[in-house]
C-alpha cells in the first residue's frame, strides 16, 4: 500500500461530520421558551453553532432581546438538560462523512475528534448513532480544562499527541476551527456545508470541500 499523507486526520463533530443544527436549535429553543422568548428558526441558529453551546445560548438571547450573564447561566443548564435528554432526535451524519472516514482507516490513518462541545454529549451522540468505534480518540470542549477548546491549539495538539503523534490534518467547519488548526501547526480542511458565518472560501482553509468523496484527494494535495 503506498503511504498515505498523514498519519493522523482530527474532526470537527457539529457541522462538520454530523448535522446536529435540528436537535442544538430545539435546545435553544427550549431554553429560551422557559423565558417567554419566541423561537428562532433552525437556519438563523445554524451559524451559532461551533463556540460552545454558552456562546450558542448567547447568541440566542441576543436575537431575542438580549439578557446578563447571570441569566444565561441559568438558561445554558436548562438548554444542557434538555439537549442530553434529546441529543439525537434529528442528528444524522452528513453524506459520505463516514464513508470518508472509513476511506481514512484503510489507509493505515488514525482518526480522532476534537470538538468544542462537552465530551459526554459527544460520547452520547456518536453511541446513539452507533459510530464511536470509527474513531480513535475523542476530545471535547471540556477535556481538559477551561480555556483549552477551539481556537486555542491546546486539545487539537493534545488529540495528536493521543493518537501517537506523527504529520496530522485537520477537518472543520468554522472559523474556530481553521484557528485553531492553525495555532497548532495543522493543515486545515473546511467543509462547505457546514455551520459558519461567512462563505468557506473566506475562513482561510487550506483546502474547501463541497462534498467528503473529495476529501481523499484533498488531504493528498497538502
Amino acid at each position: 500500500m503506498t503511504h498515505f499523507s498523514f498519519d493522523i486526520v482530527g474532526f470537527d463533530l457539529d457541522g462538520t461530520l454530523l448535522d446536529t443544527s435540528g436537535d442544538l436549535a430545539a435546545a435553544v429553543n427550549h431554553a429560551l421558551g422557559t423565558i417567554g422568548r419566541a423561537p428562532l428558526p433552525v437556519a438563523q441558529i445554524r451559524p451559532m453553532i461551533g463556540g460552545g453551546a454558552r456562546h450558542m445560548l448567547a447568541q440566542g438571547m441576543a436575537a431575542t432581546g438580549g439578557g446578563d450573564d447571570a441569566q444565561i447561566d441559568v438558561l445554558h443548564q436548562r438548554l444542557l438538560s434538555y439537549y442530553e435528554a434529546n441529543i439525537s432526535v434529528h442528528t444524522r451524519p452528513f453524506p459520505g462523512a463516514i464513508e470518508a472516514v472509513g476511506a481514512l482507516r484503510a489507509r493505515g490513518v488514525r482518526v480522532g475528534i476534537m470538538t468544542n462541545k462537552i465530551e459526554k454529549f459527544a460520547r452520547a451522540v456518536l453511541g446513539d448513532l452507533g459510530l464511536t468505534d470509527h474513531f480513535d480518540c475523542i476530545i471535547g470542549g471540556d477535556t481538559l480544562g477551561p480555556g483549552t477548546s477551539k481556537p486555542s491549539p491546546v486539545a487539537i495538539e493534545a488529540l495528536v499527541e493521543r493518537l501517537g503523534g506523527g504529520r496530522a490534518a485537520y477537518v472543520g467547519d468554522t472559523i474556530y476551527d481553521v484557528k485553531g488548526a492553525r495555532a497548532a501547526g495543522l493543515p486545515c480542511v473546511v467543509v462547505s456545508f457546514g455551520f459558519r458565518t461567512q462563505p468557506a472560501e473566506d475562513l482561510g482553509a487550506d483546502r474547501v470541500i463541497d462534498d467528503y468523496a473529495d476529501l481523499i484527494s484533498a488531504l493528498e494535495t497538502l
